[in-house]
């Protein structure tokens, strides 16, 4: 039997970008409220989760990804803002948002989408919404109190910084946490 991977396609943050976030993530956890936090060096912009693929799948998957990025240019992106999903009275995820090129964000991400679809990947029935997950709530909070942590970082903007590269990545899940592992790096323009 073929070996598999869990694997996504995501866009890498800058380090600073991430600095910024791990300010977030300490002042929530400061405030008293207990969530499962996506390790700093975690945070990502998912484009596409796979799920387990062959090993021998990683080239097909590769050409997809080349050919759906080729035609574009590096993207001028900045975090923003802040939101849980699926709304404030029971919230599952603590997010931030991208701004910035996000017309191109979404053209990417939906050539990357039919791309893959065409090798047998589900196409994701939600519309893409670029997001960089911080945290995930297991159990019931206080949504008064967790908006009101929200709403001072409702403003945030990070600075801008260029997504030049798309990245498919290994996920092992370990008991310390999902280790992520970079397999192939395709630059944007090919």
């Amino acid at each position: 039997m073929a070996r598999t991977i869990r694997s996504f396609i995501a866009i890498k943050l800058p380090d600073s970008i991430i600095a910024a976030i791990r300010e977030i993530q300490e002042d929530i956890r400061a405030n008293g409220f207990k969530l499962r936090w996506v390790r700093p060096e975690n945070i990502h912009l998912t484009l596409k989760f796979l799920g387990d693929i062959t090993e021998g799948g990683i080239e097909n998957v590769t050409t997809a990804i080349y050919n759906s990025v080729k035609p574009y240019a590096p993207l001028s992106l900045c975090a923003k803002g802040i939101g849980v999903f699926p709304g404030i009275k029971r919230p599952r995820v603590v997010w931030i948002g991208v701004a910035g090129q996000i017309e191109s964000l979404i053209g990417l991400q939906g050539r990357l989408e039919e791309a893959l679809e065409l090798l047998g990947f589900e196409k994701e029935k939600r519309p893409f919404k670029g997001h960089l997950t911080l945290g995930r709530i297991k159990h019931r909070i206080d949504p008064k109190r967790f908006g009101d942590i929200l709403k001072k970082h409702v403003g945030f903007t990070s600075e801008t910084f260029y997504a030049d590269e798309v990245i498919l990545y290994k996920s092992e899940l370990k008991p310390t946490g999902a280790v992520y592992t970079e397999i192939v790096n395709v630059p944007l323009g090919g």
